[in-house]
């Protein structure tokens, strides 16, 4: 299996030229957090730009990061965090998103940080995320890979069921890399894309070998979308 040539797959469509509407998200998710909110910290570059964010509204909130990283970050910032021993329900979650589709079921963890992200999300009492308008597609898997966390035993095991299942599966960093569990991350690309993400998450969750995948259904409530021009969209999960 041939490591990506980056951390994070390349992304069809995204130059690199996203500034403005990665901090307009941002931006507009600070003003959703009050003073003594108990808040969920997502991982990702913009999700670091919604903690610089937050410097400039000085409120204070406790923060329950997802990530090594994101606690670095907000450590650095003078931010208050808390463990999630000691959290039984979060206000609020802010995190990024790989994909998201119509329906705001998501693909996550192309950072490495999926398992904490969805424990954390599952913690909260609103779950939003702030992404650019780009990220928004038709089907699942029309232009990102699914991310799995896998134990490091079972990658070769995992990989071979994936391949049967029809998927092109390449191990993180050959299968090196390790997230902040001490897990495996396998990043996984069905042709078509995956029309019934629900049902996925399940019968690949099921495998051996598999934490978790980075398919987050149901979660998220609201996404707030930045574009180039620094304009933010408001999406809303449609009630079931």
């Amino acid at each position: 299996m041939t490591p990506p040539h980056r951390q994070q797959p390349p992304r069809a469509g995204d130059p690199g030229n996203q500034a403005a509407g990665k901090q307009a998200a941002a931006h507009a998710a600070a003003a959703l957090v009050t003073p003594g909110m108990q808040v969920g910290l997502g991982t990702g570059s913009t999700v670091a730009l919604f903690l610089d964010a937050l410097t400039e509204r000085g409120v204070a909130f406790d923060g329950l990061p997802t990530s090594q990283a994101t606690a670095a970050h907000a450590r650095r910032l003078g931010f208050s965090l808390v463990e999630p021993d000691n959290v039984d329900r979060l206000d609020l979650a802010i995190d990024g998103a790989d994909e998201l589709d119509h329906g705001l079921q998501l693909t996550k963890g192309g950072g490495g940080a999926l398992l904490r992200e969805k424990v954390v999300a599952a913690l909260a009492e609103r779950f939003v995320v702030i992404a650019t308008a780009d990220k928004m597609v038709d089907r699942l898997g029309d232009s990102f890979p699914l991310p799995i966390e896998v134990v490091p035993f079972a990658i070769g095991p995992v990989s071979r069921h994936l391949a049967r299942l029809g998927f092109t599966v390449t191990a993180r960093e050959g299968g090196a890399y390790r997230t902040d569990n001490g897990n495996a991350v396998l990043f996984a690309r069905l042709a078509g894309g995956l029309d019934e993400p629900a049902e996925w998450d399940i019968r690949l969750g099921m495998i051996p070998g598999v934490v978790t995948t980075g398919l987050f259904i149901n979660m998220a409530d609201t996404a707030l979308l930045g574009d180039e021009g620094g304009s933010v969209a408001t999406v809303t999960r449609p009630s079931n």
